[in-house]
């Protein structure tokens, strides 16, 4: 009974303060991806055990590139996305209400070609949806100022955090314990977040290529959204390659842009998500596809898209974190895909 209204109160914290803890997980997002950036790329550099005083003098060399190439790699993504992808999106919010009335025409032919009945107040009303997103800018502004300062004070503080985690835990062998974990935690989600950004990047730059080489368009706005949506397990997918098939099958005079669109599209998702991908992981993720879905469903009740995005970093660390625990090792064993759990480091 206690576990349960603690888990209630819990529930209730993290609903209430969603407005503070999704920039704050965001901002903790990039600052892990750039950090797991700089971490993969210091192991293509010498010196990664300096003995001697000039190794150490490069070691550091190399950590500072290192650490410039993570933060040059992000700031790429949001000046190619200023520069190129938004001034799409203005164009494509432009034409949502003559898309609406191309959406309302489609329905009337396949009413008329199947003899289905077709209401379009069924329809979703784009030019609704496109008030809601120029109204909500203010907030988006914001919440990226709130971002950006959580990111700053996160790096100004990152050589810090060693000390604090020892002061946090003097005891050696609880000390050991929780170091065993966070090392745990933090090498699987490095892994995962680098290998995710870097698929999720060449899948929206062959899905950019593929659409612009067959005449969609939008496609910068498309390969956006195939990147954002790639980090949403499953319906990610199914929303990153229906949206740009459903926009050619309205919008395009015969049935052949759809066709190649749904066919490269689906091919790329299949190539990278389901071949490449799990051959660059491995074992890293050892999830149910069960777990995932409900985890998915739940954090997504909890914070829309934004939980759905965070759904599988945050599920990693619950895996991990219950597997080092004999009380909690049933949990870890419930969200495993086939029951191998990491190993409990022994006190």
């Amino acid at each position: 009974m206690h576990g349960l209204f603690l888990f209630a109160i819990s529930l209730l914290f993290i609903w209430l303060g969603r407005s503070i803890l999704i920039p704050l997980l965001m901002a903790a997002f990039l600052w892990y991806l750039i950090n797991a950036i700089a971490d993969y790329c210091r192991r293509i550099f010498p010196y990664k055990n300096p003995t001697t005083r000039r190794e150490k003098i490069y070691s550091k060399i190399y950590d500072f590139i290192s650490g410039l190439f993570g933060i040059g790699a992000i700031c790429g993504l949001i000046v190619l996305f200023i520069t190129q992808v938004h001034p799409m999106f203005s164009e494509l919010v432009a034409a949502l209400p003559e898309l609406q009335h191309k959406f309302i025409e489609f329905g009337d032919y396949l009413s008329n070609s199947l003899g289905i009945k077709f209401d379009a107040n069924m329809l979703p009303n784009i030019a609704m949806i496109a008030k809601n997103i120029g109204t909500s800018t203010v907030g988006i502004a914001t919440s990226v100022g709130m971002v950006a300062v959580y990111m700053f004070f996160m790096f100004v503080e990152q050589s810090t955090f060693n000390k604090k985690f020892s002061a946090m835990f003097p005891n050696k062998r609880q000390n050991k314990k929780m170091r065993y974990i966070l090392d745990s935690i933090d090498d699987n989600m490095k892994k995962y977040l680098f290998v995710k950004t870097a698929i999720s990047a060449i899948t929206a730059l062959a899905s950019y290529l593929w659409l612009y080489l067959i005449g969609v368009e939008f496609a910068g706005v498309w390969a956006f959204l195939v990147f954002i949506a790639n980090y949403i397990p499953t319906i990610g997918a199914i929303v990153a390659c229906g949206l740009p098939i459903l926009y050619a099958l309205v919008t395009a005079p015969s049935l052949q842009l759809p066709i190649l669109t749904a066919a490269g599209l689906i091919g790329i998702q299949i190539l990278f998500g389901n071949i490449l991908e799990p051959k660059l992981t491995g074992k890293t993720l050892n999830l149910s596809t069960l777990a995932i879905l409900i985890n998915l469903v739940f954090w997504g009740m909890l914070w829309g898209i934004a939980g759905m995005f965070f759904s599988v970093p945050l599920l990693v660390a619950v895996f991990i974190i219950t597997a080092q625990f004999d009380s909690t090792r049933w949990v870890a064993v419930l969200l495993s895909a086939d029951g191998n759990i990491p190993d409990k480091d022994e006190d």
